[in-house]
């Protein structure tokens, strides 16, 4: 779902219709939430099932800030240094697993899980009902630690792996 509705998020963005945006982005939030939920509840779990869904992700991803600085940029002008950092760490997350490995991230640690549930809460909330400061910042601290800790990761992995639990397991896993 999330998938096909990617195009119509650039399309309500295009055209200006927040509410729209709105709409299309909470309904990709909550079948992320479902679509892993079946995966693991039904054991579905699959290497192109990661794959696919971390390129759901990402538009779903792209979608959200896009429409931030479309429909929010006002809200979001005094916090805009902390959000490029933000955003930059994510976008080198996505380049470094590029160059290094010649595809996009499919590691699914438990810290960019947690971080995915509260960015979307984030993202929900902000379109669905108003911008609270203390959820941005929580949203923020919690995403820039998940990006170093899969950057870090990304640096030490000889091969990109999929569903791998986070820095402690691969060390452990590793002997360290």
């Amino acid at each position: 779902m999330r998938l096909l509705a990617f195009p119509f998020v650039l399309w309500a963005l295009y055209i200006g219709q927040e509410p729209l945006f709105a709409w299309l982005i909470c309904l990709s939030l909550v079948t992320d939430i479902l679509d892993g939920w079946i995966a693991r509840r039904f054991d579905l779990q699959t290497d192109f099932g990661a794959r696919l869904d971390s390129i759901a992700d990402m538009g779903t991803y792209i979608g959200a800030v896009a429409g931030i600085f479309v429909f929010k940029a006002v809200v979001f002008e005094p916090y805009l240094p902390s959000f490029l950092v933000f955003i930059g760490l994510w976008v080198f997350a996505h380049l470094l697993a590029l160059i290094k490995f010649g595809r996009f991230p499919s590691l699914h640690l438990y810290s960019w899980k947690i971080g995915g549930y509260i960015q979307g809460f984030f993202f929900f909330t902000l379109f669905a009902v108003a911008f609270f400061p203390s959820l941005y910042y929580i949203m923020i601290i919690w995403g820039i630690a998940a990006f170093l800790e899969h950057i870090l990761l990304q640096l030490m992995m000889p091969e990109m792996e999929s569903n791998a639990k986070g820095l402690w397991w691969y060390i452990k896993a590793k002997g360290g």
